[in-house]
């Protein structure tokens, strides 16, 4: 059971790898278009718009996949103070139970992003006027990565003796 764990663990660590990049990649995309709106709408005497609506779907990808590697690192929001004066049973159960209500709330934001995204078609974006739901298919992406973080974190922590010292993450 341990191999399960530490297999878990490693996927999990994969996935956040390519994640934590294309966060970063996204964020440099992020600063260099709002230093480009900078320079366009003060220096230089052009009227280009887009930087504006570029940024806001550029934030917004960022922080929903910025999510799942939170998950995996579980730094997701959570009472700590709380959690660690119990016994590590009742942490191990009360993550659980956490982790069950995660995995409800995100995947019912998936089924209904994929919804989301099929009406998206049919709207169109301000400046670039484009289907919407192509900036839409953020949201249940990363939906799907936070319910897949979810899983392998928790079979993780299932099999670990203590879910505290799970969540600090051991190096494999």
């Amino acid at each position: 059971m341990q191999d399960l764990a530490r297999h878990a663990i490693g996927l999990s660590r994969r996935l956040n790898w390519f994640v934590e990049r294309l966060c970063v990649g996204l964020l440099i995309l992020l600063v260099l278009d709002v230093w480009l709106g900078v320079l366009v709408r003060y220096v230089l005497p052009s009227n280009w718009t887009f930087t504006e609506e570029l940024a806001r779907y550029l934030m917004i990808w960022m922080a929903l996949l910025a999510v799942s590697s939170g998950i995996s690192h579980r730094e997701h929001i959570g009472m700590l103070v709380i959690f660690e004066r119990f016994p590590p049973l009742a942490r191990k159960l009360l993550a659980i139970a956490f982790d069950v209500i995660a995995f409800v709330f995100f995947a019912v934001i998936f089924i209904y992003g994929i919804g989301f995204v099929e009406r998206g078609f049919s709207r169109l974006t301000m400046i670039y006027e484009m289907p919407k739901a192509y900036p839409f298919i953020g949201v249940p992406l990363a939906a799907g990565l936070a319910c897949i973080q979810l899983c392998l974190v928790a079979v993780h922590d299932f099999f670990a003796s203590d879910v505290h010292a799970a969540a600090d993450r051991a190096e494999i």
